[in-house]
């Protein structure tokens, strides 16, 4: 299987960072051929200046994670949930990358679309500061639907598993090292 993971965290020292580090170790120690996408080495501009009115061109990095993903057949995004939501380079990434006519297609005279990216799957770990129960039922897990449902999904991407490792503020050592080896068996299983 080939796997990419795309980790969304701006801090290469970050916890997320090493939740897509031992999914990488994991994965690679069952077999499969991974790449791993660290959003901050990148050099892009994460603003979609024009909307869809105009195109603005792709930088190399662009380029290169946009083959990455083409590539894989299965993608494991890792970000942290701030305000509710993904941090503002996943969601400059995601906006620069996933355009019409590349990750899904508008019909002519239609409201229905073309799902660009069919046949791959995904899994999103995300951390947070708070029980995952508690943001799915308080806040309805808004970062959970954008990158899940209004992008991954709408582009044909499934099925999406969503994994949760939280509190991640009172967390201790121990509760860390459980939650890498828990990334590494899912990195195994490669899930």
């Amino acid at each position: 299987m080939r796997i990419l993971i795309l980790n969304g965290h701006p801090n290469p020292q970050s916890f997320n960072a090493a939740l897509a580090q031992a999914y990488a170790e994991g994965a690679i120690a069952s077999g499969a051929s991974v790449q791993v996408l660290n959003l901050y080495e990148l050099q892009f501009d994460p603003n979609l200046k024009y909307g869809y009115r105009q195109r603005t061109e792709w930088e190399p990095d662009l380029i290169k994670a946009w083959e990455l993903m083409q590539w894989s057949e299965h993608m494991v995004w890792v970000h942290p949930v701030w305000w509710g939501g993904l941090p503002a380079l996943l969601k400059g990434f995601i906006d620069r990358l996933f355009l019409p006519g590349k990750a899904f297609k508008y019909r002519p005279n239609s409201v229905w679309w073309d799902k660009l990216l069919a046949g791959k799957t995904a899994r999103v770990i995300t951390t947070l500061d708070q029980p995952g129960w508690y943001y799915r039922l308080r806040f309805g897990r808004p970062s959970v639907n954008q990158l899940k449902r209004s992008t991954l999904e709408f582009c044909g991407i499934k099925p999406v598993k969503v994994t949760y490792f939280s509190i991640i503020k009172t967390a201790t050592e121990t509760q860390r090292s459980e939650w890498l080896r828990k990334a590494a068996k899912m990195g195994q299983d490669k899930k």
